[in-house]
């Protein structure tokens, strides 16, 4: 099992991002918080300090690649980090998957997989260095199957996914992990404004405490609920013709 006492952590204003800051705060934790909301981030920071834990939060924007890589290098010479949880993400597709603007597609891109790469790059060689440290990348079980809804959203979480995958075998032999988490849906800004039917429901509390005894764990793959991820994977193990006639294409 794997203790964490220096973390980084993107999206934390809200929803997992903010779960996981409260729940991993204690005396002798250091956080590093990002999130778009200054006014949200202030208020997780916060609930995060009376925790006890040392708390260095900003809204640097994910996809500022040059000042973020300062501030997340600056934060790992005073607290060397233990742990990368890159959960910075956004659901800004419009109707027709937004293909009447690509512009709020690539957007989508840019935050949610370049984002996840600016959050990694400046950090993964010194937890290399060190022989030691988990990065949590988290994705979706919307990146396993192409559903009707927000099409940029979810192949930018198959991105996230597959690449996460892929660099567990690379990172393994230097004693770094590396977890995908793929949540349903969890309650969060991004659920509030989802315009169909989200089944089994989570809060963002459960789903903190299920990321957290993975990532301890070093678990490839972390998916919940049971219910969305045995849908999910019935989609993926039937012809792509029959998935979309159910999906109703």
């Amino acid at each position: 099992m794997k203790n964490f006492r220096s973390i980084v952590i993107t999206g934390a204003s809200s929803g997992i991002g903010e779960a996981l800051a409260c729940d991993y705060s204690a005396p002798g934790i250091a956080l590093a918080l990002t999130g778009r909301d200054q006014a949200r981030l202030s208020v997780v920071a916060e609930a995060c300090r009376a925790r006890g834990a040392t708390v260095l939060a900003s809204p640097i924007d994910v996809t500022d690649r040059a000042s973020f890589a300062a501030w997340l290098t600056a934060f790992d010479d005073a607290h060397p980090v233990d742990l990368i949880l890159a959960n910075a993400g956004v659901s800004i597709d419009q109707e027709r998957s937004s293909l009447g603007d690509f512009s709020l597609i690539r957007k989508t891109m840019e935050v949610n997989f370049n984002g996840v790469l600016n959050t990694i790059e400046p950090l993964v060689d010194r937890l290399v260095s060190r022989k030691q440290g988990q990065i949590g990348l988290v994705s979706s079980l919307a990146s396993f199957i192409g559903l009707p809804y927000s099409a940029s959203y979810n192949a930018s979480q198959a991105a996230v996914r597959v690449w996460g995958e892929s660099i567990r075998f690379v990172l393994k032999p230097d004693n770094v992990g590396v977890s995908v988490i793929c949540p349903g849906f969890v309650v969060s800004r991004i659920t509030a404004a989802a315009p169909f039917p989200m089944p089994f429901l989570m809060s963002a509390e459960r789903a903190s405490g299920i990321i957290r005894r993975g990532l301890a764990r070093n678990k490839a793959r972390i998916a919940f609920p049971v219910g969305t991820k045995a849908a999910v994977w019935f989609g993926t193990t039937i012809p792509g013709g029959w998935a979309a006639r159910l999906l109703g294409g």
